[in-house]
């Protein structure tokens, strides 16, 4: 389930009593734990029926142990067990021994007054574990990933729907091209906008052309334009920018990468005939990622999209195996990408 409709679940009151929120994007992740903690309990609650544990240091079955005790003077409690390791296929090796079946067991008949929320923060987890299972058939489960082109608009427009402001297709395309996919910098530019049109009235062009000025130079779409164009030192000026936001060198990768996949797609499709409405259903991309692709992979040769792609892949690798560091590996692999396209130019 998306983590919009959760939220707006929760704003209504309606709770489940295990909540499974799994992924890397940690702002998805607080956005949730924010919207039980301010639905669920009263501030006064809070100190007594607020619990929160790091599951690197409490076994999880000292936080079932809670779940199961009555709250303090309440109508529930809530409680958190965030890094869930022993959820992933090689959990790190510590002293403390969990025993996921207690929590497999609680999942069967969980306490009506508790709502427990089991958070693992990682990319991924293994499936094939019998708790994994279980958590996914019976909790509320929500995949907190980065988001991706096509989910753009629903996030978008719910937000706006949320300050009840209306925002057009078009402004809603302009936005997505100028901010990119990070989801705080999206809740911070959509609440900017809203507090400068009004509650009721409508995002204009105009409006969002001026607010979002400032992230002209710190786009990521603008990133891939400096690479195309040749020019290194706005594109490493423009990193500076986007890692000023906490936006990490590993998450720039995949970002330029997924630039590159999109156009080495788009190319390959547009020599089997495709036409750009058909690549949109093809890709799941949104229409002007399309559009715009269709313009840029004119400039790039098959083989030149498919090398970037394997240095893409070398450096990401490199980063992860800490043979370099992250911005030095970045800003070499700007230049490599440059680099490339000078010799085909």
């Amino acid at each position: 389930m998306s983590y919009l409709k959760v939220i707006e679940e929760i704003k209504k009151g309606k709770f489940s009593p295990v909540y499974y929120f799994h992924g890397s994007e940690r702002y998805m992740i607080e956005a949730l734990k924010q919207a039980l903690i301010s639905n669920g309990m009263d501030q006064d609650e809070q100190d007594t029926n607020l619990s929160i544990y790091d599951l690197e240091e409490t076994a999880i079955q000292e936080v079932v142990t809670d779940a199961e005790t009555f709250p303090f003077f309440g109508e529930r409690k809530i409680i958190f067990a965030s890094n869930a390791d022993f959820l992933r296929a090689k959990p790190a090796k510590n002293d403390l021994e969990h025993l996921p079946e207690v929590l497999v067991d609680y999942l069967e008949n969980p306490a009506p007054y508790s709502i427990l929320v089991i958070v693992a923060p990682y990319e991924k987890v293994d499936e094939r574990k019998k708790v994994v299972k279980r958590l996914k058939k019976t909790a509320k489960t929500v995949a907190c990933e980065p988001l991706k082109e096509w989910n753009m608009q629903e996030v978008i427009a719910t937000i706006a729907k949320e300050h009840r402001v209306s925002i057009s297709e078009e402004v809603m395309t302009y936005f997505i091209n100028e901010i990119g996919t990070n989801l705080m910098i999206i809740h911070s530019e959509m609440e900017k906008l809203v507090l400068y049109v009004g509650e009721g009235n409508a995002i204009r062009m105009e409006d969002a052309e001026l607010l979002l000025s400032s992230q002209e130079n710190s786009s990521a779409l603008k990133l891939m334009d400096a690479i195309m164009t040749n020019d290194l030192a706005k594109a490493i000026d423009i990193t500076k920018d986007l890692e000023k936001m906490n936006e990490d060198p590993i998450a720039l990768i995949a970002l330029v990468a997924s630039q590159y996949r999109t156009l080495l797609h788009v190319k390959l499709l547009k020599q089997k005939g495709y036409t750009q409405q058909q690549m949109v259903s093809q890709l799941k991309i949104h229409p002007y990622v399309a559009k715009i692709s269709m313009t840029r992979q004119a400039k790039f040769q098959t083989k030149e999209l498919k090398e970037a792609i394997d240095l893409l892949t070398e450096t990401d690798a490199q980063i992860k195996t800490g043979k370099m560091e992250k911005s030095l590996a970045f800003e070499l692999l700007l230049y490599q990408l440059i680099q490339k396209r000078q010799h085909v130019s």
